[in-house]
């Protein structure tokens, strides 16, 4: 949509992988960033008593992503500088496809449309790292499936996928910010 999106780079892969813990990292480092929507969309469902959860209506969990990426991408042209995004609209059409839905017209739209920069990072499965709580209840298989997934996507929409290596965090951060042409 706008070349303001050359500034926006994505962190996804499967869940338990390391992304929000890096995500946080890149914030404390002083860089602008764009939570992750499942987490935010299931902690908000459950509070409420609301039905767009993905073990209630995955459809309707997948509109709410979307919107919530949407948003974000949108936001972020408030910012000036970089911004880490903690996944991103094509997320959402992975999704989907992994529960063997119908991606909807708009949402291919919505992926093709609001774009990111060219160089996306996946954060590959890291059995040493992963675990389930109240709001990831995946297994490590279903995450070795989500990473698949959306790095498919992201390959299919012409994304050039950057794996993250398994190190700490630390290392995590200066890889990203070196393979983003933002240190040298």
């Amino acid at each position: 949509m706008q070349n303001d999106s050359d500034r926006f780079f994505v962190l996804t892969g499967g869940p338990g992988s390391g992304k929000t813990t890096l995500i946080e990292a890149l914030k404390q480092a002083g860089f602008a960033t764009a939570p992750e929507a499942g987490r935010g969309i299931i902690r908000d469902q459950m509070a409420i008593g609301g039905p767009a959860l993905p073990w209630r209506d995955r459809a309707l969990f997948a509109e709410l992503m979307l919107s919530w990426e949407l948003r974000s991408w949108h936001a972020a042209h408030a910012k000036s500088g970089p911004v880490f995004f903690d996944r991103g609209v094509p997320d959402t059409l992975g999704y989907l496809r992994l529960c063997g839905l119908r991606v909807p017209d708009h949402l291919v739209n919505a992926a093709e449309k609001f774009r990111y920069a060219r160089r996306v990072f996946v954060a590959p499965p890291w059995p040493e790292i992963f675990a389930q709580d109240d709001e990831r209840k995946q297994t490590l298989d279903e995450a070795r499936r989500t990473h698949d997934s959306v790095a498919g996507v992201y390959a299919e929409l012409g994304y050039e996928l950057v794996p993250l290596p398994l190190v700490p965090v630390e290392e995590r951060v200066r890889f990203i910010l070196v393979e983003a042409g933002l240190r040298a």
